[in-house]
């Protein structure tokens, strides 16, 4: 089956999946290993923000919304030569890549034919159905559910390492200027991290706060972590928030490896969180996860 993934975490999925070989097309964000990336057609573009700051790219990303104009490019063209069975995308987060609306408009218009799937969780449970789902329209659904049957006892064993162990409060900051509080499957990684999510909407979009209100929820522990950045640069944007909290640990975590894309790494992300949270009962995975600031 020839794969075309729109979305980030759903690269990761299909690669998780041992469907690596059948992908052939990605976007411009999507992680691959190196020695894939010539094989595959970039079939979606967009603005490269590494060289912004966090109130620069919140000011792009408003300016073009404001606007009516997207923040991502599809290659019509590229996508319907690549003739893919699959499309896998999204409609949760403009801001995160293409909707699936766009993508079935390209495809009828090019008279191009192929199946869409649109992966759209909000929790951490429905993260682990969307792999299931892509399992299912590929056509390795025993995998996928190996792969989730994996997942679950990983989940399970950090919740009997933390179980009967106090809670402490957690404020994530999902971005750090403005300052967004944790939304969508965040607060259900501190749960299940024997955590106590706080300033946070679970299962539901996360939106811009202040840092008085993110104060005011008296957070035991603050996880700083930027979507679209790994531990180097939520580090930097972590010691810009931790003068805002004075006295409380202040920690940057791999975001966009381990906490905001909704693939089989937010088990990782979990361990991560669990690691911070209760140290002694739980390793952190790897050095490259978190790192305390403050």
């Amino acid at each position: 089956m020839r794969l075309v993934s729109l979305l980030p975490s759903a690269t990761e999925i299909v690669y998780a999946l041992g469907l690596g070989p059948e992908l052939v097309g990605v976007t411009f964000e999507c992680e691959v290993p190196p020695a894939d990336r010539a094989a595959l057609t970039v079939v979606v573009g967009g603005r490269d923000t590494r060289g912004m700051s966090p109130g620069e790219i919140d000011e792009y990303v408003r300016t073009r919304a404001a606007a009516g104009e997207d923040l991502y490019t599809l290659h019509a063209d590229a996508l319907a030569g690549l003739d893919p069975e699959l499309i896998i995308t999204q409609d949760l987060c403009r801001v995160c890549a293409l909707p699936s609306g766009q993508v079935a408009e390209a495809l009828d218009h090019l008279g191009a034919r192929a199946d869409v799937l649109s992966l759209d969780p909000y929790t951490l449970p429905e993260v682990l159905d969307t792999i299931l789902a892509v399992g299912a329209r590929a056509g390795v659904p025993d995998r996928a559910e190996a792969l989730v049957d994996a997942l679950r006892a990983r989940l399970a064993a950090v919740a009997t390492a933390v179980a009967g162990r106090p809670r402490p409060r957690v404020a994530v900051v999902e971005w750090i200027d403005p300052p967004f509080s944790a939304g969508h499957w965040i607060p259900d990684l501190v749960t299940a991290a024997g955590g106590e999510p706080v300033a946070a909407r679970p299962g539901a979009r996360s939106v811009a706060t202040t840092y008085a209100e993110l104060r005011t929820a008296e957070p035991d522990v603050v996880l700083v972590t930027p979507c679209g950045f790994h531990l180097d640069g939520a580090v930097g944007q972590a010691r810009a928030v931790a003068g805002e909290f004075p006295g409380t640990p202040v920690w940057a975590l791999d975001a966009d490896g381990l906490i905001v894309r909704a693939g089989p790494r937010l088990v990782d992300g979990v361990e991560a969180i669990a690691a911070v949270l209760h140290p002694d009962v739980v390793p952190l995975p790897s050095s490259s996860a978190a790192a305390r600031v403050a």
